[in-house]
């Protein structure tokens, strides 16, 4: 999705909370930096409370979620890491938002040097990417970590904004996705169409099986907004996540419609070799052109409101109810 569409969007959110949304909970207006200015307020972290600024100025972001959170929000940070050293920053996010920001080093491994001598106030992160440098990264900034990534994106994001002092920026963003969800499920033909539409999203990964997403991902709570039925083999993952197969059971995945990617090396991750063979070629997807090509980092990778915005638009595209 473009800055227009992106606009539209919020547009939406807007005028649909108009008079019906009050700031709830601690916090304050996100247009009163001044008079919060040395003011501190406690958070509810995977580490405990942790106390931070009202109004946060210099913050930090060490994963792809928290980016997007933050320039959701409004709020670009001065440092940030990245995921892969040949893309840097997810390229679905605007250039002009990203500019400026510090790259920090890669995402399991971030430069505590370069991310002091930002001189942050806050670093927002989450226990399973970075919980054993906790005891570091506190010593720099207030340091609000969520427990995992990925599935549970809506509770971080809220955890995000307020820490961020962005609560109610984060409500209009929410209500924006819900109009935007709304809007693609009529487009595909309404809720009995959608449940009748069985998706998979298979991701092929470099020095990996490959990944078929379970229920407890992020982009199944999208495919599960839209109201999308899903095949059957996306409840056999052990863990939620994914289920994993090798290119010899890649029919596994085969449904009505299969969106997919690649991270790594088309080669190394075993696309090459599957989409070019026979029992790839025969699945019913692939045979009636309901195969699409999708960015590994907006769809895998993103984790946010404004990853999950253009994602709509492309299910709205892709699956849109032929007239």
């Amino acid at each position: 999705m473009n800055r227009s569409s992106r606009r539209r969007v919020r547009t939406v959110g807007a005028l649909a909370v108009t008079g019906a949304l009050a700031l709830a909970g601690c916090g304050s207006s996100d247009d009163d930096k001044d008079a919060d200015a040395g003011r501190t307020h406690v958070v509810k972290t995977a580490m405990g409370e942790v106390k931070v600024p009202v109004a946060p100025e210099r913050v930090v972001v060490l994963d792809t979620a928290e980016l997007d959170s933050a320039l959701t929000l409004g709020v670009k940070p001065v440092g940030a890491t990245h995921t892969d050293a040949s893309s840097g920053f997810p390229g679905y996010l605007p250039k002009d938002e990203l500019a400026g920001i510090k790259d920090v080093g890669e995402m399991m491994n971030p430069n505590l040097e370069v991310i002091a001598g930002l001189k942050p106030d806050l670093i927002l992160t989450s226990k399973i990417r970075h919980g054993a440098k906790y005891d570091q990264l506190k010593q720099i900034a207030p340091t609000v970590m969520t427990e995992t990534t990925g599935y549970p994106w809506k509770e971080n994001f809220r955890t995000h904004a307020d820490a961020l002092g962005k609560k109610a920026a984060a409500q209009k963003t929410v209500a924006a996705y819900d109009a935007h969800v709304k809007e693609v499920t009529a487009a595909i033909g309404g809720p009995a169409r959608a449940r009748a539409t069985e998706v998979n999203v298979v991701r092929f990964v470099q020095g990996a099986d490959i990944r078929i997403y379970g229920e407890q991902s992020y982009i199944a709570t999208i495919l599960k907004d839209v109201g999308l039925g899903r095949a059957p083999v996306s409840q056999k993952a052990k863990d939620g996540f994914s289920y994993d197969v090798s290119p010899e059971k890649i029919d596994l995945a085969d449904t009505d419609v299969i969106f997919r990617s690649t991270y790594g090396d088309p080669k190394k991750a075993k696309q090459t070799q599957t989409v070019n063979s026979g029992l790839w070629k025969n699945m019913k997807a692939v045979r009636s052109g309901n195969v699409h090509v999708v960015d590994d980092e907006l769809w895998l990778q993103g984790i946010g409101y404004t990853a999950a915005d253009q994602v709509l638009d492309q299910l709205r595209t892709a699956l849109a109810k032929k007239k």
